[in-house]
């Protein structure tokens, strides 16, 4: 018992402190608890010093990897019970929906703390659980009224709006997005985005069924239909599904359908009575019957075409005459029997028809055609000696290839169509100046003369009276082809007075270069200039000099010199040329015109003046290496390395480059 040392005594001056005093325990704590959130990774420990939530004693953050769709009150809210301030409570709290946590006494807080830290699957210390809002899981705003779904736009929008929006789309992109739902479906074979049916258009780009179903859907609003070449609906079934459904054409188009039935087609003139236009061009269904059903059904038509329907004649013509009071363009080419007076008569009597087509009527004689014109033994003024009657209404008049006619039968037209603009009278080989001269004198409108395969006619009609007439202003279009006795003097006054010429055939005859230096001039003098670099020229003037001898390759390269013209003005501004020459010539020169055309027309001048330099400079070679006598050789030599010059820059464009092997041939010329 000696042995035992007995202990210290206590320094009464020293502080005791003992266990259950909380102060100098609980900053220990604190640094505990501070450590832990050092070393912890959990988001539930940090920021520990703010006020806590309802689901988490140690953090009112949380992660959204697990979102807990129940409602729960908003943070920091208890229900009744004392809360002391600082870290943890002494008393109890609850929070709704869940059990009540007890926070014991602050013994052994570090074990506690350690196992929850352990524990995060318990109820209270979940970090990675977090709440949706409350208007999430309810449907309802926080203002407390209900969400507005998204709005339809296209199931509220009006049906004629959709249908609009449809009619921008064409008939194949029709079909194809009726396959999208039943409501497009229904809205895409509406009847009316089908009142225009032109089956040219797509009819190889869709199945026959679905051309049949547009048809028997849309035949009640189907105003115009153009079958034009359809060979589907050629079968006699679908055919009937056409009859059958339209029944309110006004337009209708059923060229070279060759298969179509005859009752078919009768059936469909009878059930649209309000036709006012009808092609049946080469169909051989179409009989002198089917012009009386058309005479008897259709009162209100004004344009017909039967041309090459061969089991008819102009016995049928005469009754749809007869018939159809409106009619006002006739076309019948290829049409036999008009060369009995009474169809010249029934046309006579009319006087309202403004196209007349009997191209390739090889029956229509001089006195049927005279008949037509100033009716059967008319009044004869004597002063004038021209028949008094009625001016005729003709605009467009096509009697080409009608054999039979001569200049007394044609001549009959002078003074009495004063309001024609298209004479057509190619191929009416027995013509002669006769026969064009009171014409061209009474027809101020004229715009349209093609006189192809005239052997008759001289320069002096050209010269005298086409260039002197009241329509060479106004006149557009002149075709002489195959008129080998027209040379420069006759078309040389045509060219400088006709200032409105848009197209000149003239090949297989005798003009020269001076023609094509005086069109250059007569368009240099009608057009403007303009001084913007990036306009573009257009094709004012169509040229046609094939297999003219005498026109040579320095007219032709007047014509690209003018095309190409770029002129300087004072004080340095350029300006460029807005119309050009369009030019058909030899085909050995065509691909060099072509090539200058398309340069000219992309605005590259430049380009253009460059390939029509070399290529004269290789015609010019070949011109000289053709030469005998000294030099020969070197004259040929010449032309090789310009040929080759002229290849690469006509070439050097994106085009085909021209074969060189080609000096030989073109040194013939």
């Amino acid at each position: 018992m000696s042995d035992i040392t007995p202990p210290d005594p206590i320094d009464e001056e020293s502080p005791v402190v003992t266990p259950l005093e909380g102060r100098p325990k609980e900053k220990r704590r604190q640094r505990l608890l501070r450590g832990v959130q050092r070393m912890s990774s959990s988001p539930s420990l940090q920021q520990i010093g703010r006020s806590r939530s309802s689901s988490s004693p140690y953090s009112t953050r949380g992660s959204l990897s697990c979102v807990s769709l129940a409602p729960t009150p908003s943070f920091g809210q208890y229900q009744s019970g004392s809360v002391t301030p600082g870290y943890f409570s002494n008393g109890q709290s609850s929070v709704p929906g869940t059990s009540l946590t007890e926070f014991p006494a602050f013994e052994g807080i570090e074990t506690r703390i350690a196992r929850k830290v352990g524990n995060v699957s318990t109820t209270h210390l979940n970090p990675t659980t977090s709440s949706l809002p409350a208007e999430v899981t309810t449907g309802r705003s926080r203002s407390g009224t209900a969400r507005k779904l998204p709005f339809e736009f296209w199931a509220r929008m009006p049906d004629e709006m959709r249908v609009h929006i449809m009619s921008y789309l064409r008939p194949k992109e029709l079909v194809r997005i009726s396959r999208v739902s039943k409501d497009f479906h229904r809205f895409c074979f509406d009847g009316q985005l089908w009142t225009h049916f032109d089956a040219t258009e797509f009819y190889m780009d869709i199945p026959a069924e679905a051309l049949a179903k547009i048809i028997l859907s849309a035949g009640p609003f189907v105003k115009d239909l153009n079958i034009r070449g359809c060979l589907q609906i050629e079968q006699s079934k679908r055919a009937e599904v056409i009859v059958s459904s339209c029944r309110n054409l006004i337009n209708a188009t059923l060229e070279g359908c060759r298969n179509f039935q005859r009752t078919t087609l009768h059936g469909l003139i009878r059930s649209n009575e309000k036709l006012a236009n009808l092609n049946l061009t080469s169909m051989t269904a179409v009989t002198n019957s089917t012009c009386k059903i058309i005479a008897q059904h259709c009162s209100q038509l004004e344009t017909l075409n039967v041309s090459w329907c061969k089991h008819m004649d102009a016995r049928g013509v005469r009754m749809v005459v007869n018939g159809c009071p409106r009619l006002r363009e006739l076309r019948a080419g290829e049409v036999k029997g008009f060369a009995d007076v009474r169809v010249a008569e029934a046309i006579f009597s009319t006087n309202n028809l403004e196209r007349l087509v009997l191209s390739g009527c090889a029956d229509l004689d001089d006195e049927a055609f005279k008949t037509m014109i100033h009716g059967s033994n008319p009044v004869i003024d004597i002063l004038t000696d021209r028949p008094i009657v009625p001016p005729r209404k003709l605009r467009h008049l096509d009697l080409s290839r009608c054999s039979q006619l001569t200049s007394q039968g044609v001549g009959v037209l002078g003074y009495l169509v004063p309001d024609l603009q298209g004479l057509q009278l190619s191929g009416c080989s027995a013509l002669t100046d006769a026969a064009l001269q009171p014409i061209l004198a009474s027809t101020p409108r004229l715009t349209h003369l093609e006189l192809e395969e005239l052997s008759e006619l001289t320069n002096d009609l050209l010269s005298e009276h086409l260039a002197k007439a009241p329509c060479a202003p106004k006149l557009e279009h002149l075709s002489v082809s195959y008129c080998e006795s027209i040379s420069d003097i006759g078309m040389l006054p045509v060219m400088k007075n006709c200032v409105s010429l848009q197209s000149v055939d003239m090949d297989n005859t005798r003009i020269g270069d001076l023609v094509l230096t005086e069109a250059a001039a007569m368009v240099r003098s009608r057009s403007t200039r303009t001084s913007t670099r990036s306009s573009r020229p257009r094709i004012g003037l169509k040229l046609i000099v094939y297999d003219c001898q005498l026109v040579t390759w320095t007219g032709i390269r007047e014509i690209l010199s003018w095309n190409a013209e770029v002129r300087q003005r004072t004080g340095g501004v350029a300006t460029y040329p807005t119309e050009i020459i369009g030019l058909r010539c030899f085909y050995g020169w065509q691909q060099t015109v072509e090539q200058h055309t398309q340069r000219v027309l992309k605005g590259d001048f430049a380009a253009a003046a460059r390939l029509e330099r070399k290529w004269a400079d290789y015609m010019q070679a070949v011109e000289e290496a053709g030469a005998g006598g000294a030099g020969s050789r070197r004259r040929r030599r010449r032309a090789r390395e310009a040929q080759m010059a002229h290849a690469d820059e006509e070439g050097g464009a994106g085009g085909r480059r021209r074969a060189r092997t080609v000096a030989a041939s073109c040194a013939v010329m």
